[in-house]
């Protein structure tokens, strides 16, 4: 890949939702409280903008839900999100925009910014699916809302369903690696493995520690897996 195929001329966009407890990742509680819920989604959040801006990128935008906090960084810009169901308001945030563009969401803080750098020469499209069926990231070198509206959000086919629109629509699809977004205790520590130098996994460890058996903690004051 050349250097001016790349990156550069991709606005990066993370659809995000401040973090604010009872809002945010409830799925985690229990074993976590929800104060504890929205510290590791504050810690995710955090760990994704700061690998963003390590990514080449012409323009990075935040589409958010809420008030931005002291977890983010200078370098972006930040538009809010838009009314509806996640499908709208994913197809809103491409149509903000102008040129090659790449959304993630913010629960995957073991991204990294070689995962972020996108060749346009060969691709019309980036997907990235997730473990549960849906996807960690969409990239479209021409962006087109039209590929998202009425995409059926937060089930095991999300995903499946998405990649055939952009086959059907005749674009060169090419997939990043499967990862894993944090919805519950077990993806959590899944993922704090695989970064664990991260803010996320740093904070994981901490909750895991004063988290009261027998909610899915080993006696090692480790998470370990529930039933």
């Amino acid at each position: 890949m050349t250097a001016s195929a790349q990156g550069p001329d991709t606005t990066l966009l993370v659809i995000a939702k401040q973090p604010v407890p009872g809002r945010v990742k409830t799925r985690l509680v229990p074993p976590f409280t929800h104060e504890q819920a929205a510290a590791l989604a504050e810690a995710a959040l955090a760990d994704t903008l700061h690998i963003m801006l390590m990514a080449p990128a012409r323009r990075r935008l935040l589409v958010l839900d809420g008030k931005p906090g002291a977890w983010l960084p200078p370098g972006f810009d930040i538009m809010p999100q838009c009314g509806g169901t996640l499908d709208e308001r994913l197809a809103d945030a491409f149509a903000a925009v102008h040129g090659p563009a790449l959304l993630i969401g913010m629960d995957t803080p073991q991204i990294t910014p070689d995962l972020l750098t996108v060749d346009w020469q060969a691709a019309d499209a980036v997907f990235g699916p997730a473990a549960d069926g849906g996807f960690w990231a969409l990239g479209l070198r021409v962006p087109d809302p039209a590929l998202l509206r009425g995409v059926p959000m937060s089930t095991q086919s999300t995903g499946a369903i998405q990649r055939a629109r952009l086959l059907t629509a005749g674009l060169r699809v090419v997939d990043l690696p499967l990862l894993r977004d944090v919805d519950t205790a077990m993806d959590a520590v899944a993922v704090a493995r695989q970064a664990p130098r991260s803010r996320f996994a740093a904070r994981a460890r901490e909750f895991a520690a004063i988290v009261r058996p027998p909610c899915g903690v080993t006696g090692d004051g480790t998470l370990g897996k529930t039933a």
